[in-house]
């Protein structure tokens, strides 16, 4: 069933209108009928079930039906700090983490960030990883939407997360992730920008009690070692798997 996000409160028996974004992607791109029936979600941790009243590709206009609780959230709270990289990656390194389950991600300025994000780009490019989050839910089933939060510089990130465990990835590390074996329920996740950490950065962060730990023998690109090292952390304490 099709599955979309709507910004505004949802009550069952309301009618609502969609923004013209989500009505033409539901009219024009899905072809979807009236009379057909399409799952509304909020971020409030319910899943709406709505039926289509009209084919207005620009404000469609949903009767919503029945509310649900979903509970479908990891028991493990992550926090990713990820090194801003150019392109794409960052986009595809948010979208994997929040289906993995993630609960917030902080964009973090690294001494070898390759691209400067500051006023109205920065503004701009939060927006956007914000609504890549929000996709992500989309297509994950997840119902309460994991924070997108304003980059930090690295000193400043490091400084800031409290956490039962603060990892660092780091290529060599004589750690592996699987050595630990002290309770987790909050995760901090370290990761570096394609050109990696300085070993200032490196010692920065150990200073501030991360653990810097391995995954494996390779080295992995940094939108995937993100996603990886959730993945991991879910199988050994969360609910993967």
């Amino acid at each position: 069933m099709t599955r979309l996000y709507h910004s505004a409160a949802l009550n069952a028996g309301q009618v609502i209108c969609l923004d013209k974004v989500p009505s033409h992607h539901l009219i024009r791109v899905l072809r979807t009928k009236k009379g057909a029936e399409v799952t509304l979600f909020n971020g409030d941790g319910f899943e709406y079930l709505a039926e289509v009243l009209d084919e207005n590709a620009k404000h469609c206009q949903l009767s919503i039906k029945q509310q649900t609780k979903v509970d479908n959230e990891s028991p493990l709270a992550i926090t990713l700090l990820q090194g801003i990289s150019r392109g794409d990656r960052m986009d595809s390194s948010i979208q994997k983490s929040v289906e993995l389950g993630v609960h917030a991600v902080i964009p973090v300025h690294c001494q070898r960030t390759g691209t400067s994000l500051k006023g109205e780009r920065a503004d701009k490019k939060l927006r956007h990883w914000q609504q890549i989050a929000i996709s992500a839910c989309e297509q994950s089933g997840r119902c309460i939407i994991p924070e997108i939060k304003p980059a930090l510089d690295f000193t400043q990130a490091v400084q800031t997360i409290n956490a039962d465990h603060k990892l660092m990835l780091a290529p060599g590390a004589s750690t592996h992730i699987s050595s630990i074996t002290l309770p987790v329920k909050e995760l901090c996740i370290l990761i570096g920008p394609e050109g990696g950490f300085t070993q200032e950065e490196i010692k920065q962060a150990m200073d501030n009690d991360y653990m810097a730990i391995s995954l494996s023998p390779r080295i992995l690109r940094t939108e995937t070692a993100g996603p990886a090292c959730i993945a991991i952390a879910q199988a050994l304490w969360g609910d993967l798997g």
